[in-house]
C-alpha cells in the first residue's frame, strides 16, 4: 500500500476528522471568550476597582528616557516592560475558557452515563445439567 493510500486511510479516518473539527471550533469558541473577557467582564471589573483599565497595568523594568506612559508605546520603543494586566486579562480569559469546558465535559459524562446505563437482564436460565442434578438430589432427600 502506497504511502498516499495510507495518508488518505488515516484522514478519512472519524477520529482524525473529530479532531480537526474540534480544534477548529476551539479556536472559533476561543475568540467568543476573548471577546467576552475583553469587551464585557473586564471592563466592568475595571469599573468597578475604580476605573482601571487592567490592559495599561504595568511596570518600566528599564530606562525611559522619554517618559512614555503607554504599554504600546514602550514596546514601541524597546523599554522593557512587566505588562501584568495583560497576564490578568489572559487568566480570566483562561479560567472562564476552562470553567465551560469543564461544564461542558461534565455534561458530556452524565449522558454518556445514561446512555450506558444497561436495563436490568433477565439471569440466564439455568442449564439442564444442573436442573437434571438438582432433581436427583431432591429426589434422594425423600
Amino acid at each position: 500500500m502506497g504511502m498516499l493510500q495510507e495518508f488518505r486511510e488515516f484522514a478519512v479516518k472519524g477520529n482524525a476528522m473529530d479532531l480537526a473539527v474540534g480544534v477548529i471550533i476551539g479556536a472559533a469558541f476561543g475568540k467568543i471568550v476573548d471577546s467576552i473577557v475583553a469587551d464585557l467582564i473586564m471592563p466592568l471589573v475595571g469599573k468597578v476597582v475604580g476605573n482601571l483599565d487592567f490592559s495599561n497595568l504595568f511596570f518600566v523594568l528599564g530606562d525611559n528616557p522619554d517618559n512614555l506612559t503607554t504599554l504600546a508605546e514602550l514596546k514601541k520603543a524597546g523599554i522593557s516592560v512587566f505588562a501584568y494586566g495583560n497576564f490578568l486579562t489572559i487568566l480570566v480569559n483562561f479560567i472562564i475558557l476552562a470553567f465551560i469546558i469543564f461544564m461542558m465535559v461534565k455534561q458530556m459524562n452524565r449522558l454518556r452515563k445514561e446512555e450506558a446505563a444497561p436495563a436490568p437482564a433477565e439471569p440466564p436460565p439455568t442449564p439442564e445439567d444442573v436442573v437434571l442434578l438438582r432433581e436427583i438430589r431432591d429426589a434422594l432427600k425423600r
